[in-house]
Formats: structure tokens, C-alpha cells, sequence
């Protein structure tokens, strides 16, 4: 039994620390959303020292189901920032060998989300550590918990800037991690005190400790960094480390600050201040003035929970073992060595060493316990300091608040000062940007002036050179054809002294064959005697036969001596000719050459120039494009009529240029018509564009977009075209058809923007107020006749109370349209003043203006005519409504009223026929008030009200049919609303259309006067109208 009570001891003390760690670890590491207990990573924290590295953690945590929650992720990433931190440094290699499962379940915890909010930070804390994790396996020199002297830090850096940098990087990527951690906690919670002293956050708040003390370090590293990096390198090169810093500085300091006010830190540890404005690293003294933060953790005085960590006895040795035991163990075993072993002894010292660690371990706690006083102490007193600048504090805030209220009365002065400085400087700017857009459109007008002048003195240049050119090409011509006149004359010399020569030898020739032929009939006739007489006359003959063979033989001789002769002198003379010959020749071929030069340079010169007057050219289109995109063009506006006769012309400059460029091709040393097509057309181009864009300002939407568009497209080919003509190669393929096809598509838009009037020319003017008078008077007479005719199929059809209605309608209709023919053909709508000796065609020519507006009120007469007809008939077939009825006479009324204005414009004053026409203007308005009334009586008489009987309904149905009644009444008033903002907004359109804005009107350019409705004149005109029809539809 002695011996099973020793090997208890023995086994308790050998495996014990590793259960006990065991233990700690599954108490600190666990789903419930509390903190971890710090006796718990205290022992964990021992049991790595104890076996020199995280073995036994890793052999647990491992086998953490990490995936299935959050806390205990969280709470694992807390544990193991201690082990890092505060363990031994083997654990750092320990834990590198698991640095997988640690990223891969904060990749697991950043795609998930969970209710607690605690898988972002499980994200950002692995991040963290696997931040730790790499720095410190790179820098092995610093230890995890980074606690390392200034030395230390300076043998690491080295003295390779390169080093310092990359290390300075390196700690600014380590700060971001630990700052983005502490950011996303606080974000997170509640900074008041009520959340900080709950367990659940609580748990989110424990792990800022450890960032607390990281982060006290790596501000100090940074900073020395950064001034050894600033001794080195020039300021501009570590402008962004300086901002990188001054991020991290202002994150770090609003950090601490609500740590310090959060009541769960003020226990557990002291956090440094910062100073209020970071380092000036520009100033290499300003090191001195730093100060290392220090992070002071105090001990916890909270008594542990021993009750809950003892281990049970494993043996219970409080009672002696019973003999039967010992006898048994002795009978199996032997005595003990005579009683006596060796491992008593091994006890007995262990007892004496632990008395002697007790003692030791007394020793400390009483010198911890003074230094817990006097801490305690300094404690007090800063606390005292404390509350001192807390009641500052209060004194500033009421300083600052009283300061911050004056300063919002200075703000709000000022604000208002600023608002009047500010609109005079904008009114200042907006004056001096339209007189700089004034000076430089003049400047602009200055500069084509001169271009176009310098253009057409190019031209006249290139005039003038181009005669010469042609008069040196006369001469060239003229010598040529006198040089080819006197070599034809010298060969024709040569040729006749050859054939001269060539008879001479033709005739010696013939002498020589007959000298020969003698000589041989001679030696003929000498044989022939020599055999008749050979004996006779042997002498004799033989003499005188040698005497004429020498005497021909000397003839011969001589006769050869002048044929050599002739021969020699022959031949001196053709070379003498072929040398003249190739002499002339030469002279022909230096000619031809210098024509050749001439006339290449010639085209050279002619290509220049128009290289030149090409660049001009896109320069001034370019302009004109830009013209488009500035604002301060959008200004300007034009006039369909401008537009038109600027296409136009521009259509007509083209042809030019197509004549200019097919004559250039066939002669292109002559580009005086291309020069002059060209300037013409880029200005009356850039004229087209301009003010294509200044319509699209006035013009609709669509047609506006359409119009830009076609002004862009027709720049674009312009350019493209100008391109082609610059190189010698795209020359010929050059084609403006493109052009033509983009300026007759803005002349179609611009046609289509033009008013309907502005087709019709002054001459016609007369002829269509008579046509339009006339088909009044017609449309009148067929609505009396149509209405004669609904009469009497009215009362063949209908009969009682709806004929009556019927007839009463139609004969109120009837008499309308008869005095309304009537007043048509007043002779007072024909007789105005001023007319003097011109006819009434010329007057209406003279004026245009008022004659349309007057044409406008004859077509509304024929049309409101004709729709009130219309509207009879299918109120008497029951088809129509009688509203249509009514306002078909406010329309024909308000037509009359515009006729008796138009004709008051004209008419002189005091004038009889005027007050019998207004005496008509009133009778028709009194006939359609009679149609109104007939309109209305019939309409009371034809349908049928029904007596409202409520007497079989109860309480409740009244109530609900209260209620839809009121539904209904609602929705009919508003629909009446709608319908009458939008009767509103169509009487402002017709205004718009019938009288537009001054702003539209167009200047003539001479183009002539344009007929259009929305002059000064016609207004006023326009206005006298509807006054009259406010006045009819008021009756």
C-alpha cells in the first residue's frame, strides 16, 4: 500500500500539468458567448513553457469543430493570440505548421453570416493572425509579443535602406489588420457602459487587449522607422509613407480614446495617451520629442475559483491501509529493501524543496503586495488628477460651447457676406466670360478675314505664277519647234550632200568598170595578136601595146587617187553632220529636261497650295465642330429660313468643288478653281454647321437630336474628304458625295422645321386670303344646307318631345350659321386704311404678318363651321354629346371675335362699317348663346331623372352608398381636375404655336421677309382675339 501511494504521487506529478492544460483549454475555448477566463489562458500560457512549445494545444484545438460555431471560433482565435503572444517562442513554429486551417476558417467565417455578428470578425481576427504569424517567421528577431528594444529594431532594419523600407511597409500592413480588427469590434457595439459589463460583449471586447499592447508597439516602431527612413531619403519620396501614417495615427488615437471611456478596459488594463498631432518627421529633432506608449496590465485581485479547478485524489490516503494489504503486496513484491527505499528519500527532498519554493513563492507575494500598494497609490493620486481634469473639462466644454455659438453668429455674418461677395464675383464672372466670348468670337471673325484674304492672295499668287509657268512653256514650245526645224533642215542638208556624193562615186565607179572593161578587151585584143602576128609585128606591137597599158594604168591610177579623195571628204562630212546631229540632240534633251523640271515643280507648288488651302479648310470646320460642345454656344439660336439658304449654298459650293477637283485631275498644274471651290466651301460649310446646331437650340427634341447628329456627320465627312485631298495617293478616289448627301439631309430638317405659312410667297398672299374667305363662305353655306337636311330627316323620323328638342336645336344652329354667313361677307373684313393708291394684293403683300393671322381666323371660322354641323348630326341620331354641341359654339363665337380684332388692327378710327361689324360680332354671339340654351333645355328635357326613393334601405346601406357616392364625387372631381390642367396646358401649347417667343424669331439675312404668325404685330393681334373669346365664353 506504501508503494501504491508513492506511485500515485509519482503519476500525479508526471501527467497531471498536461491533464490540467487539457482542462484549461476545453474551459477557455467553448460556444458560450462568454469572456475567457484569464486563469484559464494563464495555465495554458504554463503548459507551453513547461513542455517548451504548443504540442498539447494543438493536439486539442485541432480537433475543435471550428466550422460549426462562432463563438468558439472567436474564442479559439483569442487563445491563441495569447499563445502567441505571451507563450513560449517554439509556439510560433508550433503554430506555423497550422497556418492553413487557420486561413481556411477565416475564408469559411467571411462568406457566412451568422446572428451573433461574430463571423466578420472570426475573418478579420485569422487574418490577423496570419498577419502575426508571417511577420514574425520573416523577422525572428522580434519576438511575438513585440517587446523588443530600440537596438533590437535597429539590427533588424540593417543598414540597406531598401531593408528599412520594405520592413516600414511590412509594419504599416501589420497596424492596418490590428486597427481593421478593433474597428469592426466597436462598430459592433454599443460604446456606453451598460454594453461593455454584459458578458456578451464582453467576449467581443477581450481580444482588444492583446491588440491594445500590439498596437502601443508598432506605433513606436513606425515612428522610428520612419525618422531613420527620413534621414536617408528626400521627403517627396516618402510622401505617401507620411500619409499612410497620419491615417494610422488618427484610427489608432480615436481607437484608444473609446477603449479609455469603455468601463471594461478601465480594470483590466491602463491605455497610453497619444499626443494630439502626429510626429513631424520633416524635423529630425522632433525624435526627441517622442515618447514610447506604454500599456500597463495591473494584477487581478479577484480571489480564483479554486472549488472548481481542483483535481480530485486520485488516491485517498487519509486512512491507513489495512494490513491485509501490506501482506499481500509484501508476499507478491518482497520487503522494501529491509524497509527502506530510495524513492522516500526522492519524497522527503521533494517536500523539502517545495517548503523551500513556498517560502520563495511567500517572499514574492509580499513584495508584490508592496508594489500592488504603491501602485495602488499612484493609482489614487492620478485618479485624483483625474477628476481635476475632468472638472477643466466641463469648463472648457462651457467656454467652447459659449465659443461655438459666437462663432456660428460670425459663421452665419459671414456666410451671408460670402452669399453677396459671392453673387457680385458670379455676375462679375458672367460679364467678363461674355465679353471674353465676344472678343473672341471677334478675334475669331478678325482671323477668317485675314485667312480668306491671305487665301485669295495666295490665290492671285499662284495666278500670276501659273501664267508665267504657261508663258515659260510658250517659249519652250517655240524653241522646240525651231530646234526640230533646224536639225530637220541640217538633215535634210546631210542628206542631199550624201546623195551628191553618193552619185560623184557612182559615176566614178561607172568610169572605173569602163577603164577596167577597156583595159580587159585590150589584153583581149593584145592575146589575140600576139597569136595572129606573132612573127610580123612582135616588136612593134608589143611597144606600143606597153605604151597604152601604162598610159590606162596611169589613168587608172589617178582615177583612184580622186575616188579616195571623194571617198576621205565624204566621210569628214557625215561626221561632221552626226556631230552637229548629236550636238542638237543634247540641246533638245537639256530643253526637255528643263521643261520637265519646271513643270514638275510647277505641279509641286500647285500641290502645295492646295495642301494649304486644305489645312485651312479643316481648320475652319474643326472650329465650327467645337462650336457644338461649347455651352457657351448653346445660347445662340437660328432660324430654320438661315439654315436653309446656308445649305443651299453649301450644295452649290460642293458642285464647285466637284468641278474644281475633275479640272485639277485632268490638269493639275492648274488648281486656281479647287483653291478657290475649297475656301468658298469650308466657310459656307462651317456656316451650315453653326447654324444647323443654333436651330437645333429652338427646335423639338427629336428633331433637335436628329439635326445635331446630321451637323456632326456632315463635319466628320467634310474632314474625311479634306483627308483624301492631302495625300497624293487618295487624291484621285476623293469624292464629296458623302457631303452632299449629310447637307441635303439638314436641308430637309430645316425645310421641316420651317412653319406651314412660310411655303407661300408675298404675291400669293391675296389670292389665298380671297380663297380662304371663300371657303369659308362655302363651308357656312354647306353647314345650312346639312343642316336643312337633319331637319327634315328629323321630323320624319322622330316625333314628340325629341323632335321638338331636335328642331329647336337645329333652328338655333340654323340661324348661328346664317348670321355667321352674314358676317362673313361684311365688306368691312375688306376695307382697311392706309391703303392709298396700292391694290388690296399689295396691301396684303405689305403686310404679310397680319394677313396670315387673319387667314388663321377665316380657317378656324370654316372649321368650327363645319365641326358644329358635325356635332348636330350626331346629336340628333343620338350618337353625340351635347357638350360637343356647346362648345362648338364657344369655338365659332371665339373665331368671330379673332376676325372683328384682325379687321379693328386695320380699320380706321371712328369708323360706321367697324361698329356695324361689331354689331354682327354680337348678334352671332347671341345666336350661339341661343344654341348654348336650346343645347342645355334639351338636354334637361331628353333625359330622364329618376326620383330618388330611399325609403326601403336600412342604416347601413344608406351609410354605403354614402360612401360610393362619395367615391364617385371624388373621382369625378379629379378627373375634372386633370382634365382641366390638361384643356390648361393644351391652351398654353396653342398659345406657344400660334404666338411663339420673340427669341424664335429669326433675322431675314437676306432671304426676304418670312410669313410667320408669331411677330410683334400678330401677337398683339393674337391677344385682341382671345380677350374677345374670354369675353364670348364669360357670356
Amino acid at each position: 500500500m506504501q508503494f501504491c501511494t508513492r506511485y500515485a504521487i509519482w503519476f500525479y506529478c508526471s501527467y497531471f500539468p498536461s491533464f490540467h492544460q487539457l482542462s484549461s483549454i476545453s474551459k477557455a475555448i467553448n460556444s458560450t458567448e462568454t469572456p475567457v477566463k484569464e486563469k484559464h489562458a494563464r495555465r495554458i500560457i504554463l503548459g507551453t513553457h513547461r513542455e517548451k512549445g504548443a504540442y498539447t494545444f494543438w493536439s486539442y484545438a485541432i480537433g475543435l469543430p471550428l466550422s460549426s460555431s462562432t463563438i468558439l471560433s472567436w474564442k479559439f482565435c483569442h487563445v491563441l493570440h495569447k499563445v502567441l503572444r505571451d507563450g513560449h517562442p517554439n509556439s510560433l513554429q508550433d503554430c506555423m505548421r497550422y497556418y492553413s486551417n487557420i486561413a481556411e476558417t477565416g475564408v469559411l467565417w467571411g462568406n457566412l453570416r451568422d446572428r451573433h455578428g461574430y463571423g466578420q470578425l472570426v475573418a478579420l481576427y485569422t487574418k490577423l493572425l496570419c498577419s502575426k504569424l508571417e511577420f514574425h517567421t520573416k523577422h525572428p528577431d522580434i519576438p511575438p509579443n513585440l517587446e523588443a528594444t530600440d537596438e533590437v529594431l535597429e539590427r533588424t532594419a540593417g543598414t540597406d535602406i531598401n531593408n528599412v523600407f520594405q520592413l516600414t511597409v511590412e509594419v504599416f500592413d501589420y497596424m492596418d489588420v490590428e486597427l481593421r480588427l478593433a474597428e469592426s469590434v466597436l462598430r459592433q457595439l454599443n460604446t456606453s457602459i451598460a454594453i461593455s459589463t454584459l458578458t456578451a460583449g464582453q467576449c467581443k471586447l477581450a481580444p482588444l487587449i492583446q491588440v491594445i499592447q500590439d498596437c502601443s508597439h508598432l506605433y513606436h516602431y513606425s515612428v522610428k522607422l520612419l525618422f531613420k527612413l527620413h534621414a536617408c531619403l528626400p521627403a517627396d519620396t516618402l510622401q505617401g509613407h507620411r500619409e499612410r501614417f497620419h491615417d494610422q495615427f488618427h484610427s489608432l488615437k480615436t481607437f484608444f480614446n473609446k477603449a479609455r471611456d469603455m468601463q471594461y478596459f478601465k480594470r483590466l488594463i491602463q491605455i497610453p495617451r497619444l499626443p494630439d498631432s502626429p510626429p513631424n518627421f520633416l524635423r529630425a529633432s522632433a525624435l526627441a520629442e517622442h515618447v514610447k506608449p506604454m500599456v500597463v496590465i495591473p494584477d487581478d485581485e479577484e480571489p480564483e475559483e479554486q472549488e472548481e479547478d481542483e483535481p480530485e485524489p486520485l488516491i485517498d490516503v487519509s486512512e491507513a491501509p489495512p494490513a491485509s494489504m501490506v501482506d499481500i503486496f509484501d508476499q507478491a513484491f518482497g520487503p522494501p529493501n529491509n524497509g527502506f527505499d530510495d524513492r522516500d528519500l526522492q519524497i522527503e527532498n521533494l517536500k523539502k524543496e517545495i517548503e523551500l519554493l513556498r517560502a520563495e513563492l511567500e517572499k514574492i507575494k509580499a513584495e508584490a503586495q508592496r508594489y500592488i500598494t504603491q501602485l495602488k497609490s499612484q493609482i489614487n493620486s492620478l485618479e485624483a488628477e483625474l477628476e481635476e481634469q475632468r472638472v477643466q473639462k466641463q469648463r472648457a466644454l462651457v467656454e467652447n460651447e459659449q465659443l461655438r455659438m459666437e462663432l456660428e453668429a460670425t459663421r452665419s455674418r459671414n456666410a451671408e457676406h460670402e452669399s453677396i461677395q459671392s453673387t457680385f464675383v458670379e455676375a462679375e464672372k458672367r460679364a467678363q466670360a461674355t465679353e471674353l466670348r465676344y472678343n473672341k468670337l471677334k478675334e475669331k471673325h478678325a482671323e477668317l478675314v485675314a485667312n480668306h484674304a491671305e487665301l485669295l492672295r495666295k490665290s492671285a499668287d499662284t495666278v500670276k505664277m501659273l501664267s508665267a509657268t504657261q508663258q515659260t512653256q510658250e517659249e519652250v514650245a517655240r524653241t522646240k519647234q525651231q530646234l526640230a526645224f533646224e536639225v530637220e533642215r541640217v538633215k535634210q542638208e546631210s542628206d542631199m550632200k550624201v546623195e551628191e556624193q553618193k552619185f560623184e562615186m557612182d559615176k566614178l565607179k561607172r568610169l572605173l568598170e569602163e577603164k577596167i572593161g577597156e583595159i580587159q578587151r585590150i589584153k583581149d585584143s593584145l592575146q589575140t595578136c600576139e597569136k595572129v602576128c606573132i612573127s610580123l609585128y612582135l616588136d612593134k606591137s608589143c611597144e606600143r601595146l606597153m605604151r597604152c597599158v601604162s598610159e590606162k594604168e596611169a589613168e587608172l591610177s589617178a582615177l583612184r587617187q580622186a575616188a579616195q579623195v571623194k571617198e576621205s571628204s565624204l566621210v569628214q562630212e557625215r561626221e561632221r553632220s552626226s556631230k552637229e546631229l548629236g550636238e542638237l540632240q543634247g540641246k533638245l534633251k537639256e530643253k526637255v529636261s528643263r521643261e520637265e523640271l519646271l513643270q514638275k515643280k510647277l505641279l509641286e507648288e500647285q500641290f502645295a497650295l492646295l495642301q494649304g488651302t486644305v489645312a485651312e479648310a479643316e481648320m475652319i470646320i474643326q472650329d465650327a465642330v467645337a462650336k457644338l460642345d461649347d455651352p457657351l454656344h448653346i445660347r445662340c439660336t437660328s432660324s430654320p429660313d438661315y439654315l436653309v439658304s446656308r445649305a443651299e449654298a453649301t450644295l452649290g459650293s460642293i458642285d464647285k468643288v466637284q468641278e474644281g477637283h475633275a479640272h485639277y485631275l485632268k490638269n493639275m498644274g492648274d488648281a486656281g478653281a479647287l483653291l478657290r471651290a475649297l475656301a468658298q466651301f469650308s466657310h459656307l460649310t462651317a456656316d451650315t454647321i453653326i447654324n444647323g446646331s443654333a436651330t437645333a437650340h429652338m427646335a423639338p427634341t427629336d428633331h433637335a437630336d436628329r439635326l445635331t447628329e446630321s451637323c456632326r456627320g456632315c463635319a466628320s465627312q467634310s474632314l474625311r474628304f479634306l483627308e483624301e485631298l492631302k495625300s497624293k495617293a487618295s487624291l484621285k478616289r476623293a469624292d464629296p458625295a458623302s457631303i452632299r448627301l449629310m447637307v441635303q439631309k439638314i436641308l430637309r430638317i430645316a425645310q421641316d422645321l420651317r412653319p406651314k405659312g412660310m411655303d407661300v410667297g408675298k404675291d400669293e398672299l391675296g389670292d389665298m386670303v380671297d380663297k380662304e374667305m371663300a371657303a369659308t363662305s362655302a363651308a357656312i353655306e354647306e353647314a345650312v344646307r346639312r343642316i336643312d337636311e337633319m331637319m327634315n330627316q328629323a321630323r320624319r323620323d322622330t316625333e314628340g318631345v325629341k323632335l321638338e328638342v331636335n328642331e329647336r336645336i337645329l333652328n338655333s344652329c340654323t340661324d348661328l350659321m346664317k348670321v355667321r354667313w352674314k358676317f362673313s361677307n361684311n365688306d368691312q373684313l375688306y376695307s382697311f386704311r392706309n391703303i392709298g393708291a396700292a391694290t388690296v394684293k399689295e396691301f396684303y403683300a405689305r403686310n404679310s404678318r397680319w394677313t396670315e393671322g387673319l387667314i388663321s381666323a377665316a380657317k378656324a371660322v370654316g372649321w368650327g363651321a363645319t365641326q358644329m354641323v358635325d356635332s348636330a348630326d350626331k346629336v340628333v341620331l343620338h350618337t353625340g354629346k351635347y357638350e360637343e354641341l356647346i362648345v362648338c359654339s364657344h369655338e365659332i363665337a371665339a373665331s368671330t371675335a379673332q376676325l372683328v380684332a384682325a379687321s379693328k388692327v386695320k380699320a380706321d378710327r371712328g369708323s360706321k362699317k367697324l361698329s356695324s361689324l361689331q354689331q354682327a360680332s354680337r348678334h352671332v354671339n347671341e345666336m350661339a348663346a341661343n344654341v348654348v340654351a336650346s343645347t342645355k333645355t334639351g338636354q334637361e328635357q331628353i333625359e330622364d331623372k329618376d326620383t330618388m326613393d330611399f325609403s326601403g334601405m336600412s342604416l347601413i346601406k344608406l351609410k354605403k352608398e354614402e360612401m360610393e357616392s362619395q367615391v364617385k364625387v371624388l373621382e369625378l372631381e379629379t378627373m375634372l381636375e386633370n382634365e382641366r390642367l390638361r384643356l390648361g396646358e393644351l391652351r398654353k401649347k396653342h398659345y406657344e404655336i400660334a404666338g411663339a417667343p420673340l427669341e424664335q424669331l429669326s433675322q431675314d439675312n437676306g432671304t426676304g421677309t418670312c410669313l410667320r404668325f408669331h411677330t410683334c404685330e400678330s401677337r398683339r393681334l393674337f391677344k385682341m382675339g382671345l380677350l374677345y373669346i374670354l369675353q364670348v365664353l364669360n357670356v
